[in-house]
């Protein structure tokens, strides 16, 4: 069973199997066909017409399908990796471990956001950027430059406090768990982290930075928290609804899940803790 650790607790081999296999699923072009994956639903989820990915209550069971299959495309080059997670609300800062030039690398320079050391800076050749935004061929970040702070625990433990998963209109405007994870409403969790890093992190071509799947693995440990804490609480909206997926509806791009069966992450992984 994969177990999926902070990434501040990973010893020095696991952060370079980590990494190598990201660099290796580069190479083979299969990295590329995930951005260009989320950076679609992106730019299709919208508020009033058909969303999936994002803006909807199948963002949380669509992101942890994306993630599940990532994590199996890494372990197809090496069986021992598994996703990190980041906890954001403890690792705030430029500095924190996960920035280190042997792991993520840092920030970006002043003048055009270009990581410049790392094993996914340009300079070392098995980085290219070939999904853009804007034309830049190479790994951007601005940490803290887009927002100064990223969210806090009390911020966190507010939105998990929460006892609705979502509720209507189902979009941005929705006033419930989902939506104030995502970031749309509230303290602003999801999203904040995305500005906070900058560069591709804030475009829908966001896997770009390997930081997504960090991120996006936490992300997935505050759902498994949230549930562990309402397990009376279910997926909403439970039946159709127009342009949501319902709970036993399929999520595209893979016609042959869905939320019902993404519900229980331990049929897949569990996490170092959920503590």
């Amino acid at each position: 069973m994969t177990v999926r650790k902070n990434q501040a607790s990973l010893t020095a081999a696991e952060k370079r199997g980590f990494v190598d296999a990201l660099l290796e699923l580069k190479r083979t072009g299969r990295y590329d066909t995930f951005v260009t994956t989320h950076n679609a639903f992106i730019m299709s989820d919208t508020d009033s017409g058909d969303r999936v990915g994002h803006r909807s209550p199948s963002f949380l069971p669509w992101h942890r399908r994306f993630l599940i299959q990532f994590e199996q495309a890494l372990q197809a080059i090496d069986p021992a990796v598994a996703l990190p997670y980041w906890d954001w609300t403890a690792d705030r800062t430029a500095s924190a471990s996960l920035w280190a030039p042997g792991f993520l690398g840092g920030t970006g320079r002043s003048r055009d956001g270009q990581v410049t050391e790392g094993p996914f800076a340009v300079s070392g050749g098995r980085w290219p950027v070939t999904v853009t935004v804007d034309g830049r061929g190479f790994l951007r970040r601005a940490l803290g430059s887009g927002v100064a702070q990223l969210p806090t625990r009390a911020e966190v433990d507010s939105v998990l406090a929460m006892p609705t998963y979502d509720n209507a209109p189902w979009n941005s405007a929705s006033d419930g768990f989902r939506n104030h994870l995502e970031g749309w409403r509230g303290v602003n969790l999801h999203n904040r982290v995305h500005v906070w890093v900058g560069g591709q992190m804030a475009t829908g071509a966001s896997p770009n930075d390997p930081v997504f799947w960090l991120h996006h693995a936490f992300i997935d440990r505050l759902w498994a928290q949230w549930q562990a804490r309402h397990p009376r609480s279910a997926y909403l909206p439970a039946g159709a609804t127009r342009n949501v997926v319902g709970l036993n509806d399929v999520m595209r791009p893979w016609n042959d899940v869905t939320p019902a069966e993404m519900l229980d992450h331990t049929n897949f992984y569990t996490f170092d803790t959920l503590a």
